[in-house]
């Protein structure tokens, strides 16, 4: 296959035309073929999925590929073809844009501008969701439908869009469902749902498509729907006279008489079926639609030409009248519908076979009926068909098959280069048949022409078909007509072929069968064994010998095993081929314990069970096969219709005569096999039968012993006597029950032999509420009601008895008529005679100790011989525990004694002290003997066995010498165990007994219950024996009252009553008891003790122990009838000593008030609380935050709170209605500003409802309180710490550690526990509490992790809490809180902020101060000045030692004189001057912009650098101010005349330009909001806005309010200026002669005026300002910053209100700015939804979005930036600005979405901003996303407007930015070799030219030189 594909890629350019033009044409020409190869890959779906596509280079085989070359027409091939012939410019985007250029030429508005060369075809290019098409039912399955599409294409619609979800009561889903509503041969409308792409194997892809109406007939109403048109429905349900029809809509619905159902279909309309018909008539009324079906009728009815129809309205298949506009290259182009154009391709001509000249039988405006094929409503492109058997509504003709040969086709065209176009006789008609280039011979072909003639005949062989065409594709190779084996449908399951193998993969190897077919021989095939490197044994290109295994979904798979490739024996291809007896080979798929799957041909399996294997008993089956191997086996049996095969690997049965087959109720033996989940597998030594099974209820009689029986057993163990209960095929049901096998001659195998009123055995099969089935033998099974199942009528019988439960049974009645048994369980009538129950009860016990102790390797079985019941035994104490105490024995390590606490008779034991006991009772099993030192039971032991040389069994003998079977004797209880007693017999010398407490019947029934010493009458119904081990077993006959509740009757119990109970078990809150008859009772932990303050209040009871307790409450009346309802008990001594109180309980008072201290004991714990009983009743719950102030402590909390233990609290609230308290273990202490009384009636008023209390009423300032950190907050947010339930607390950054660290947040991190102190609690207006926390200590007692981050070269320093405390010169620490270009500002503490202007960030120039002073750096500093009233603190960072007056007496200015020429270094650029450092001083000069150069200067940075060494002349010496003015005119170097005039005005220029960078700075909240507004007008005031300045009045300001900015970089200081700057009138005529300084000038002016007083520090000085100046946005916003500063935000808001209200309207940038400032005031103290709503009334939407998506940026609100700007794509999706916000966003958060977004904008954007939208998202992804991404962008436009040298400049910038030299090189060579006008051309070199030069490369320079001389020459030339 891999050979072919290459011949056929070197073929490929010789097939087609050959020109004389150049290589080129040629070249372009491979083309049309490639495209051919991709759209092949689409029509792979007619094979629904390709064979194995991991073989090979291709997954399609030769035939494959010719199937789907018809579409290598003139629709492909010739297409593409001649589009080459166009520009070269246009071949850049030729590929992506044209088909959507072809699609979009016809449009629904008519043609516009050029015609069309080519008919719209559809393939896997362009077709798309939403796409319209029409096709032709190809294959109906179970689950999906084929569709058959236009172009070759096939399509698939799944089961559940076959129709729509009408009701589903009227349509059934199910097997056979598609095939009754649909047919082959079916015309239907579809639509596109969508496209399954396999980038690796487009083979693969699949077209998903829906037949839903609501779809189709998406935009159709009732309005649209008129007489006369077509229209498909489905059968919503059938009526009497009619079908009701759903069209897709709600809206309305459709009727459809019976009388004009034409249909000649056999079987009748379904409800779901699709039907088409013809619209009669319309009530608009009722909303119906009355439709006809008539088949003629449809296929007749045309589409009237309606006005305004929308192309949504057009439907598939849809009939219209057409006019021929235009003949194609491939087709014709059709208008309809007065509005739409539409083409048909040459397969769906009206000419079935369109020869050369086909053209000839059209011309234009030739009228012709055509229908709709398909709609694609995106690129508004229709496609038409004038397919004559399609025009009248008919699927057309096949008349072929795929693999059928022809000798006798004739050619009707030839395609040049593309293909033939055959005619096939075939019967009853001829069929159309197209053979593509690559199909047709062997070798390439040269000239298709001359080697095949029209008219002439060659020999073909069908390859595939083109349902909706009516056309086949067909191959005329040599090879096609060889071997048996060409399509699919050729191999059949047990074929032997011959095969090439083509790859070799770890699933297993790809061949290739001689007809080109694929298969798979899967890895475990390849070989008998498994192979473990299958490439050594299967060698690519080799030939080896294969069987077909199956062929399904055609998908071959083959095996190479040895055994089945030659094996002789019949095969089994499927169910119907398992014949009985048949012998046959398969393969084990998978081998289990019950048995072996064998698989066959074709996927037919079958199953051998275990009997069947030939295994050995106990074998496993995994060791003997193996899954893969080859097995021969035989047929036992098979039901085709349940498709199940059973199997025997013995080839020859062994047969047994009947005499020696198990008959019903015989007694079998047996030997364990295996052991399943529910039954145990046994082999029976019996003829005729070889396995049972026993279940595991008929293991033993006693429900617990079968499960432990089961438990135990091993394969191996034999059963000796077993009874069969059923037989089932060749296998038997046995039960090991010991009643059932014991009675087995008296249970009857059939009705014959019931008797009534007879008691017989049986088993419990079956349990339902009304009853309990009963069966004995085989199948016989009789039934008891449940009025005659139990003695209690309200037992529930689900629950009183299990299936498979042993019981006797009363037969009650028998019917002769219907055979139906009722029976009786009641224990009255069926109650156990004898003690066999009991005596297999402990025969069981022996068996099963015996298996544990061979199970566990045990030898030494007869321990118990020591043991003797009766006897004494010696031992020690080796345990006292509060149950009892246990034995140790000298002899036996293993085995333990163990004496209760009533068997010790009061005695005190301590441990290690000698006993000797009687013995009661052996457990075998447990290991474990029963004593008793009882000196009654001791001394009738000893008198019965006075003489020593008397033995134990003689003396046990004795003890019961005088009883007799039957007898009736009184006993005493010693021991209750869980299913028997142990009893003694004082008459009889205290003899020991057993009897058990249930019966077969009862044994789930609740139990009496046994008191030790209770007295009991009972029958002697065994003697001790080896039948009875040993023991003498009773059966009880009475019960008699315990002796301490002898006198007690039950009436006698009620609330008050003193009882005497005993204690039976004790729980960590509870003592368990039980008193009088078979009554239970409780006491709780809090009724033992008047104070619940004892560790372990149960500490002196033990079990076994009688208390005196009086009844404090009965049991609930609903639970009084259950098993297990308590009474509610109180050994208080308060309690006991009071007198009873009658009634139904002793009340417990709810009388708890908040703060009260109480105490509970814990009862349950889990992560985040502790739960309390505080008493019966009353609940209580402790939050973990509240149990203690200690982390660690915290940190194990679940370690120090443990069931039981006492804990005491403080009420915080109380639950009445659910009486629960919280509580807290710290005392409700008031606050400090409080008094007692107050804080108690506050606390008395606290909601009770412990959800909902407020968590914060006992938080007060100064406690110290344990927390949980919940959250960091980002840069110095601090910390968020919760300190409750639901209360949260915040820790300030400054109170983070004890002392100055570096980084306070190191060593914290969510989650973690932590210690704090209450700094403040405050409360909002809006009811919301502020807890302000800290980590440091008043008295440093701790500090949380302080230790471990402190830095220890830090000052020891606190924060400063009070600004009184500040002074200047003392040196402070704090945290950098905000950095912006003009200074940051500091936290000093959680309540003082200071400034740092950027001249006093640093003794040096600093660069970058965001990097340099990163957010959270601790900084040290020295206070410069303090404003308490204002609450503004200014700090230097300067080194440098003393204020500014002492620094401005170090300097001398007096060796600085005017005139003087001096050196220095550029320090810093600034826009409006250079700042020189003077050599040798530390002074820094301004040197202004208008002083730097007599000409004018644009750009500073282009021309001078930092660092740059420069000379320069001092203009002005201003020692006053500290400031040194410098000019560097060559004028000034060369005439000193000049000076005087310029002194003065650079004065005034360096002053007024850094007066504009101080005014734009702010020391407030607002800050940032100035620096946006500033931002917006480029960052400096400009003209408008000085001169509007300069018309206000000077203002009383002082310029300690705004950050001055020293050029002398010095510190600033307060001065008062008193005089303004006078201008001469000489320096105003000179000024005049250049405009820019005048400007400039001007500029100066207005700020001089802005500073001439002091800028106002108090709200009366802002008043007076905002009067004089009231539209100014400026002062407004200092206002509202003042009022921020002190703390006063209402007064802030209302200035902001004022401001809006007085600026006036026509100012709308000023009210903009106020707007600005109020969004930020609200995102900072309130809600700013409100503003925004009214912003955006009064505003521009755009600006205000803009401004509220800053706002959240610079907070940090990503959440909140995120939805806004996707709400202003929506709002604004015509504005770039806004689309590049969001690719901006999308870049900063590295999210992914950036494709989409730029085409969601590219789709709203309009047409002339998307070259600007996609030049600024190319810049943001080189500078911060992907360059790759913005490369791509880049070439993308330089495509379409190859000739804009901005986008190369721009383009080339940006990659100049990234330095990747050979990047930049090749991309200036791909600019420079463009074709543009000279004066562009010229600027590309200029530029290649300065980037050469700035690499400094002299080579490069000289070469870019050369290539502008070259291109001036070829210009020129």
């Amino acid at each position: 296959m891999a050979s072919s594909s290459k011949k056929s890629q070197k073929r490929k350019p010789k097939g087609m035309p050959v020109d004389k033009s150049s290589k080129k044409i040629s070249k372009e020409k491979r083309k049309p073929v490639s495209v051919v190869g991709s759209e092949a890959l689409g029509l792979q779906l007619q094979d629904d999925v390709p064979d194995f596509p991991r073989g090979g280079e291709s997954s399609l085989t030769s035939r494959q590929t010719g199937e789907i070359r018809p579409e290598d027409d003139y629709e492909f091939g010739t297409e593409d073809h001649l589009k080459k012939k166009k520009k070269k410019g246009n071949n850049m985007s030729s590929k992506s844009r044209a088909p959507v250029d072809d699609l979009g030429l016809l449009s629904g508005g008519g043609i516009k501008g050029k015609l069309p060369r080519y008919a719209n075809k559809i393939t896997f290019k362009n077709i798309s969701p939403g796409m319209k098409l029409w096709g032709l039912v190809a294959e109906v399955n179970e689950k999906d439908l084929v569709i058959s599409l236009p172009g070759g294409l096939r399509g698939l619609v799944h089961a559940s869009d076959a129709f729509d979800p009408i009701r589903s009561d009227q349509v059934e889903v199910g097997e056979g469902f598609l095939s009754s509503l649909f047919y082959v041969g079916q015309l239907v409308s579809c639509v596109v749902l969508r496209l399954d792409e396999d980038n690796k194997d487009k083979g693969k892809r699949k077209i998903w498509l829906s037949l839903r109406l609501s779809m189709l007939h998406k935009n159709f109403n009732l309005d649209v729907v008129q007489e006369g048109m077509v229209l498909a429905a489905y059968v919503k349900s059938i009526e009497d006279h009619g079908y009701i029809l759903h069209f897709g809509h709600s809206s309305f619905m459709g009727f459809l008489p019976k009388n004009s159902l034409a249909d000649g279909r056999s079987g009748g309309v379904k409800a779901g079926q699709l039907l088409q018909g013809v619209v009669r008539s319309i009530d608009k009324g009722r909303k119906v639609i009355y439709m006809s079906s008539d088949p003629d009728t449809v296929s007749k009815c045309v589409t009237k030409d309606l006005k305004g129809i929308s192309i949504d309205l057009l439907i598939p298949g849809m009939m219209v009248n057409a006019r021929v506009k235009s003949i194609l290259e491939n087709g014709i182009l059709l208008s309809f519908l007065n509005y739409f154009t539409g083409t048909v391709d040459l397969f769906h001509l009206q000419n079935i076979y369109p020869s050369t000249n086909w053209k000839d039988g059209y011309s234009e405006s030739q009228k012709v009926i055509a229908r709709i094929l398909f709609i694609d409503p995106l690129t508004r492109a229709v496609g038409l068909t004038l397919n004559p058997h399609l025009v009248q509504n008919r699927a057309p003709p096949c008349d072929v098959k795929i693999g059928d040969i022809y000798d006798d086709a004739k050619v009707v065209r030839v395609d040049k280069g593309l293909g033939l176009l055959l005619e096939v006789p075939s019967i009853p008609e001829s069929t159309p048949v197209y053979v593509s280039i690559s199909d047709i011979d062997e070798e390439e072909i040269q000239r298709l022409q001359k080697k095949y003639k029209e008219g002439s005949r060659v020999r073909v062989r069908i390859l595939g078909l083109r349902n909706l065409e009516g056309i086949a594709t067909g191959i005329l190779k040599a090879s096609a007509f060889e071997g048996d084996v060409f399509t699919h449908s050729d191999v059949k399951p047990g074929m032997v072929v011959k095969a090439k193998i083509i790859s070799v993969d770890a699933f297993g190897a790809i061949v290739q069968i001689p007809g080109g077919l694929k298969a798979l021989c899967p890895l475990r095939h390849m070989s008998e064994f498994e192979i473990a490197k299958p490439g050594k044994k299967f060698k690519v290109g080799a030939e080896l010998v294969f069987r077909v295994l199956g062929c399904k979904s055609k998908r071959i798979t083959v095996t190479h095993k040895k055994t089945l490739v030659k094996s002789k024996l019949g095969i089994i291809s499927s169910y119907a081929d398992a014949t009985d007896g048949l012998i046959t080979h398969g393969w084990i798929a998978k081998i289990e314990m019950h048995g072996c799957i064998v698989r066959f041909y074709n996927g037919v399996q079958g199953f051998a069970p275990r009997s069947e294997l030939g295994l050995d008993p106990g074998s496993d089956p995994g060791l003997v096969y193996t899954v893969g191997q080859v097995v021969k086996c035989r047929v036992i049996s098979s039901i085709p219709a349940s498709r199940r095969v059973n199997l025997s690997f013995i080839i020859k049965p062994t047969r047994a005569s009947e005499e020696d087959m198990v008959k019903l109720g015989s007694l079998v033996s047996g030997v364990v096999d295996r052991i399943t989940s529910d039954s145990v597998v046994v082999f029976v030594n019996s003829r005729g039968f070889s396995m049972g099974k026993i279940s595991v209820e008929h293991l033993a009689d006693h429900h617990g012993q079968a499960i432990l029986m089961k438990s135990v057993l091993k394969p191996g163990y034999k059963f000796d006597q077993l009874l069969v209960l059923d037989i089932n095929g060749s296998n038997l049901v046995l039960s090991a029950k010991s009643s059932l096998i014991k009675f087995a001659d008296q249970i009857p195998p059939d009705i014959s032999q019931i008797h009534p009123n007879s008691v017989v055995h049986g088993y419990i099969c079956n349990l339902i509420e009304t009853g309990c089935f009963v069966r004995f033998l085989g199948r016989l099974t009789g039934f008891s009601p449940i009025k005659k199942a139990t003695d209690d009528k309200k037992t529930n019988l689900l629950k009183a008895y299990y299936i498979g439960q042993s019981v006797r049974c009363n037969v009650f009645d028998i019917s002769s008529e219907t055979g139906r048994v009722t029976l009786s369980l009641k224990q009255t009538s069926c109650s156990s005679t004898d003690a066999s129950f009991i005596q297999d009860y402990f025969l069981m016990k022996e068996k099963i100790a015996k298996l544990q102790c061979l199970g566990s390797g045990g030898s030494d079985l007869k321990w118990d011989e020591g043991f003797s019941i009766g006897t004494i035994v010696d031992g020690k104490v080796g345990d006292v525990k509060e149950v009892g105490v246990v034995i140790n024995f000298e002899k036996y390590n293993d085995v333990f004694g163990f004496i209760t606490n009533y068997q010790l008779a009061g005695m005190v034991l301590e441990k290690g002290s000698a006993v000797k006991a009687m013995v009661l009772d052996v457990s075998k099993e447990e290991r474990l003997v029963d004593l008793s030192l009882r000196p009654e039971l001791i001394k009738g032991s000893k008198e019965g066995s006075s003489q020593k040389h008397v033995n134990k069994k003689k003396r046990r003998r004795e003890a019961v010498k005088d009883l007799v079977a039957h007898q009736t004797v009184n006993a005493v209880v010693e021991i209750v165990k869980d299913d028997y007693l142990v009893v003694s017999i004082p008459e009889h010398n205290y003899a020991i007994g057993y009897a058990s407490i249930s019966d077969y019947n009862t044994q789930k029934f609740p139990q009496k219950q046994f008191l030790n010493g209770q007295s009991v009458t009972a029958n002697v119904m065994g003697l001790p024996s080896l039948e009875t081990s040993g023991r003498l077993l009773l059966l009880l006959s009475e019960v008699n009252e315990a002796p301490c509740c002898k006198r007690a009757k039950k009436s006698s119990h009620k609330v008050g009553s003193l009882v005497h109970a005993e204690i039976t078990d004790i729980k960590p809150l509870e003592l368990k008891l039980k008193f009088g008859v078979a009554l239970r009772g409780r006491i709780h932990i809090t009724e033992v003790h008047d104070i619940n303050v004892f560790e372990n209040p149960f500490a002196g009871y033990k079990i076994g122990q009688t208390v005196t307790a009086r009844i404090v409450a009965k049991p609930n009346e609903s639970d009084s009838h259950r098993k297990g309802s308590q009474w509610e008990l109180s050994i208080r001594p308060k309690t006991l000593a009071g007198a009873g109180d009658i009634g139904d309980t002793i009340g417990e008072s709810f009388q708890f008030s908040t703060g009260q201290c109480v105490t509970g004991y814990v009862y349950k714990v889990e992560s985040e609380w502790v739960w309390l009983t505080v008493s019966r009743s009353v609940r209580a719950q402790l939050y973990i935050l509240d149990s203690s102030c200690e982390p660690n402590e915290l940190e194990d909390f679940q370690n120090r709170f443990y069931v039981g233990k006492p804990v005491s609290g403080y009420i915080l609230s109380i639950n009445k209605e659910k009486k629960y308290l919280r509580l807290i273990l710290r005392p409700l202490s008031a606050p400090r500003h409080r008094t007692g009384d107050d804080i108690e009636a506050k606390l008395d008023d606290q909601r009770t409802d412990v959800v909902n209390a407020d968590m914060t009423a006992y938080i007060h300032e100064g406690d110290v309180l344990g927390g949980r950190i919940s959250k960091i907050i980002p840069g110095v947010g601090g910390l968020l710490v919760q300190v409750g339930p639901h209360a949260y607390g915040r820790v300030h950054f400054t109170e983070l550690a004890e002392t100055w660290v570096p980084d306070p947040l190191s060593g914290y991190h969510t989650g973690q526990f932590v210690k704090s102190v209450v700094l403040e609690v405050s409360h909002s207006v809006k009811g919301t509490v502020h807890v302000d926390l800290s980590f440091r200590s008043s008295d440093q007692m701790f500090s949380q992790n302080a230790k471990e981050i402190q830095n220890p070269e830090s000052t020891s320093s606190k924060p400063v809490e009070k600004i009184e405390d500040l002074h200047p010169d003392m040196v402070v620490q704090g945290y950098v809180k905000h950095v912006s270009p003009k200074g940051c500002f500091i936290l000093l503490s959680r309540k003082i902020d200071a400034k740092i202007l950027l001249s006093n960030l640093s003794d040096e120039y600093i660069k970058d101060p965001e990097n340099e002073f990163p957010v959270g750096r601790l900084v040290t500093g020295r206070v410069l000045s303090v404003d308490p009233l204002s609450n503004r603190v200014e700090v230097t960072l300067k080194k440098s030692d003393g204020t500014s007056r002492i620094n401005s007496d170090i300097v001398d200015f007096s060796k600085f004189h005017v005139g003087d020429i001096i050196s220095g270094r550029i320090k810093r650029l600034e826009p409006y001057g250079l700042f020189i450092a003077i050599d040798n001083t530390n002074m820094v000069g301004l040197c202004h912009v208008s002083e730097i150069s007599d000409d004018h200067v644009d750009n500073i940075d282009t021309k001078f650098k930092a660092g740059e060494k420069v000379d320069a002349r001092i203009l002005k010496v201003d020692e006053e101010r500290k400031r040194i003015s410098l000019g560097m005119k060559n004028s000034y170097m060369r005439d000193e005349s000049a000076l005087e005039v310029s002194l003065e005005q650079e004065s005034d220029a360096n002053f007024s330009d850094k007066m504009k960078s101080i005014a734009s700075m702010n020391s407030g909240l607002l800050d940032t909001q100035i620096m946006d507004i500033e931002d917006e007008n480029n960052r400096c005031l400009n003209f408008s806005q000085a001169e509007a300045r300069a018309s206000v009045p000077p203002l009383d300001v002082n310029l300690e309010d705004f950050d001055e900015f020293d050029a002398d970089n010095t510190t600033s200081q307060n001065q008062e200026h008193g005089k303004e700057d006078t201008i001469n009138e000489k320096e105003k005529k000179r000024a005049k002669k250049k405009a820019m300084e005048e400007r400039e000038k001007e500029i100066r002016a207005a700020e001089e005026r802005l500073l001439e007083e002091d800028i106002p520090r108090t709200a009366d000085e802002f008043e007076k300002m905002v009067r004089s100046s009231p539209n100014s946005s400026f002062i407004w916003i200092k206002y509202m910053d003042l009022m921020i500063s002190m703390a006063d935000v209402e007064k802030a808001r209302s200035i902001a209100e004022r401001a809006l209200r007085t600026i006036n309207i026509r100012e709308e940038n000023e009210k903009l700015n106020i707007w600005k400032a109020y969004l930020n005031l609200e995102n900072e103290f309130g809600n700013p939804r409100e503003v925004i709503r009214r912003a955006l009334q009064y505003n521009d939407p755009k600006k205000i979005y803009l401004a509220l998506l800053g706002v959240y940026e610079r907070t940090e609100q990503h959440q909140l930036a995120d939805e806004l700007v996707h709400k202003m794509t929506k709002k604004f999706k015509h504005s770039c600005k806004i689309w590049l916000r969001l690719v901006q966003r999308l870049l900063k958060q590295n999210q992914d979405g950036i494709q989409s977004a730029v085409n969601r904008a590219l789709l709203s954007l309009p047409r002339h901003k998307h070259i600007k939208f996609i030049s600024q998202t190319a810049i943001l992804e080189f500078k911060g996303g992907v360059p790759d991404r913005g490369r791509s962008m880049f070439e993308g436009i330089l495509r379409e407007y190859p000739k804009r040298t901005d986008l190369w400049s721009v383009y080339l910038d940006q990659e100049i930015q990234l330095q990747d030299s050979d990047v930049i090189r090749a991309l200036f060579e791909r600019a420079i070799s463009l074709s543009l006008p000279p004066k562009k051309m010229k600027f590309l070199f200029k530029k290649y030219l300065e980037y050469e030069k700035s690499q400094g490369d002299e080579e490069r320079i000289e070469y870019v030189k050369k290539k502008a001389m070259e291109y001036v020459e070829s210009t020129l030339g």
